[in-house]
């Protein structure tokens, strides 16, 4: 309905010889229209498959309509909701899929450095160190810092994004099970149409495939994962979380903070004495309009839920940023130069005519 039911009416809008001349060859775009829709029912099978294993986990009926109203789970889906579903949808491409390697390589990398730089090569599973991921999304970076032999907690708001991380993390059969199109409801800055239907598959690489094949393999340890669904300054301002954690790592993260001293005293309450933050991010503060944007891919999607209630809201630089955390109580021992930086888009097509890239800040700070 929103996609291509109303460009199929402005197209038949056209004078008819404009419209017929661009549904023939080499244009095709009546034909487009066909393939973007089976791209989006391609989608729509990850939506439902999502959706299933939800309901399955709440104990829910896959019917919402029983005898019993508490089970009637089906509302009416308001923009916010189709927005916030849409772009979770997406971001499987640049947490699961091979082609979303280089915005992973830019911003999760730099964080498993700085663990292995800290802890050193995890070679067994004795005294895993502990590593806090807020706002974990998809759970990528979770599964990788397992993989490196650390015990990870994500923590995520968003019950879009922990239903599906919950997916992909448990529910899927194997590697590249699953066909996913991107970018099919771009229709703008296109070079060509393969470009609007490119398929990824996804993942990339299985969770539970590498588990076993840790598992089989002496001396390659796979850390426990967890993951919490709360709003991270209640739960990790928790008494039960006081100096729980070895390092917290904050990806793409402080900048959705309306008010960041509340996140930084989050951190440095469940973070142990001498404990690390890695961060790695740009500052796109998610409340500068005075709403929660809430995604680092278009103004108007939102992936993450805004959390408790915040009076007030200030943007700093980052500059500012390196003396609020070092005033809280941290010292920052690394900061990336600026020219050092690398350049990384968010679910970002490579072959489009735009190109909104970040350049990404990288520091760590030690709890004093």
């Amino acid at each position: 309905m929103n996609t291509t039911h109303r460009r199929r009416q402005a197209f038949y809008s056209l004078p008819s010889a404009h419209w017929q001349m661009l549904a023939e060859p080499p244009f095709n775009l009546l034909d487009n229209f066909s393939r973007v829709d089976d791209a989006i029912d391609v989608n729509a099978d990850i939506a439902d498959a999502i959706l299933a294993t939800g309901l399955a986990s709440f104990g829910l009926p896959v019917d919402p309509y029983t005898e019993d109203p508490r089970q009637n789970w089906r509302d009416k889906a308001t923009t916010s909701d189709v927005n916030k579903a849409h772009s979770t949808i997406r971001q499987f491409y640049r947490d699961w899929s091979a082609e979303g390697h280089a915005e992973r390589e830019v911003c999760y990398d730099p964080v498993l450095q700085d663990l292995r730089d800290e802890f050193g090569e995890r070679q067994d599973s004795h005294e895993e160190p502990r590593v806090l991921v807020p706002g974990a999304g998809l759970g990528r970076l979770v599964f990788e810092i397992c993989r490196a032999g650390y015990a990870a907690e994500g923590n995520e708001i968003s019950y879009h994004q922990l239903l599906a991380s919950s997916w992909i993390l448990n529910h899927t059969a194997g590697p590249k099970e699953h066909a996913l199109y991107p970018f099919a409801l771009h229709f703008s800055n296109l070079i060509s149409r393969e470009q609007q239907h490119q398929k990824v598959m996804i993942p990339d690489r299985h969770p539970g495939t590498a588990m076993l094949e840790a598992h089989d393999s002496p001396g390659t340890p796979f850390g426990t994962m967890s993951m919490s669904a709360a709003d991270f300054v209640v739960l990790y301002s928790n008494p039960s979380n006081k100096e729980t954690f070895d390092a917290v790592a904050t990806v793409f993260f402080i900048d959705t903070a309306p008010n960041l001293i509340r996140y930084i005293e989050s951190i440095r309450h469940c973070l142990k004495p001498n404990g690390i933050w890695s961060n790695v991010g740009p500052l796109l503060w998610h409340f500068e309009d005075g709403s929660n944007r809430s995604h680092h891919d278009q103004p108007g999607d939102e992936s993450h839920s805004a959390g408790i209630g915040e009076p007030g809201n200030v943007e700093l630089t980052e500059n500012e940023v390196f003396s609020l955390v070092e005033r809280m109580g941290f010292s920052i021992e690394t900061r990336q130069a600026v020219e050092e930086r690398r350049m990384c888009g968010y679910i970002q097509d490579r072959e489009s005519m735009l190109q909104p890239l970040y350049k990404p800040s990288h520091w760590v700070a030690r709890k004093k």
